[in-house]
């Protein structure tokens, strides 16, 4: 039975973001805000609110503090292993200079300052954490909203905005899937892990991670089969930034998030990924991520998974 909630979880998890991103993406439109801030707010936000509303509901039971923590790590590692690699399968993913510079170093740093804050504070993410996470996402959103929102929405001549009515409807009831589903998926996969004598953190990492990262895994691998490089690429990096900074931030304030028995193990995969990614781009002639390189990213994945499981 708690595999048939899983699913059901899992389901309305991506029916709601789907709903929250176009309801909000219609609002934007019609208010006339820029399709790039739309993509760097509204659709980052809506495919890591699944990641959020999980993180929250698990954050708000002292008992599954856990998979607080490895839903946004084992996210990470998914986004970029699974994710990227998939994407570059389909498609060889090309980088920006801007992206080269700024936002894929900013994914390493992410990941190095979870580790330096669990360090800093004793093996905890405390309300002093979740502040630092927070204002570093502040100043990425303020660098992204000040740089990058000169180019205003162009609409087709026949366009249409969506009705206020319909957009708001839209946005409620998605979250409200969100949050169902959410309920769903924490508290069966708690028990799952109680059964089979797993951790909760290797059923975290694993199971709802990959749950709440189907949204980004369908965003990039339609935008790499539309060969929109920009789009594949950049909803990876930024849902792990927004992971990360904005969603662990959160979680922190909630509850203090003691680390879990493989954290450390778990962090360097993924700083070792944040790494490889900057060097495979830097080293690529077309500063591309190529199907070799994202063959290799799903054989490194389930490599990780033996190691995990074994």
């Amino acid at each position: 039975m708690d595999f048939i909630l899983i699913i059901i979880g899992f389901a309305l998890l991506i029916v709601g973001a789907h709903y929250l991103v176009d309801g909000a993406s219609g609002l934007a439109k019609r208010y006339n805000v820029p399709d790039l801030v739309i993509g760097l707010t509204v659709v980052a936000f809506g495919t890591s609110t699944p990641e959020l509303v999980v993180n929250v509901v698990a954050s708000l039971n002292p008992a599954t503090t856990d998979i607080a923590l490895t839903n946004v790590i084992g996210s990470n590692l998914i986004n970029t292993f699974i994710i990227l690699g998939f994407a570059a399968v389909i498609f060889p993913i090309s980088s920006q200079a801007s992206s080269r510079k700024f936002d894929i170093p900013l994914n390493l740093i992410a990941a190095l300052v979870v580790l330096g804050l669990l360090w800093f504070n004793g093996a905890v993410l405390n309300w002093v954490s979740g502040v630092v996470l927070l204002l570093i996402f502040s100043g990425f959103m303020y660098r992204m909203l000040t740089t990058k929102n000169e180019h205003q929405t162009e609409h087709p001549e026949h366009y249409k905005p969506m009705k206020v009515w319909v957009a708001l409807v839209m946005v409620a009831g998605g979250l409200a899937a969100l949050v169902a589903g959410a309920q769903l998926i924490v508290p069966s996969a708690t028990r799952i892990a109680s059964s089979w004598g797993v951790s909760q953190a290797i059923i975290g990492v694993t199971i709802v991670a990959l749950g709440t990262s189907l949204p980004e895994l369908a965003t990039s691998a339609v935008a790499a089969f539309k060969k929109n490089s920009d789009i594949a690429l950049g909803n990876v990096i930024g849902s792990n930034i927004f992971n990360v900074f904005f969603i662990l931030g959160i979680s922190s304030l909630i509850r203090p998030l003691p680390a879990y028995a493989n954290i450390y193990n778990d962090l360097i995969w993924l700083i070792a990924s944040g790494v490889l990614l900057i060097i495979i781009l830097q080293l690529s002639p077309k500063k591309q991520f190529s199907r070799w390189a994202g063959l290799s990213f799903l054989i490194i994945y389930a490599v990780y998974l033996y190691v995990l499981i074994g």
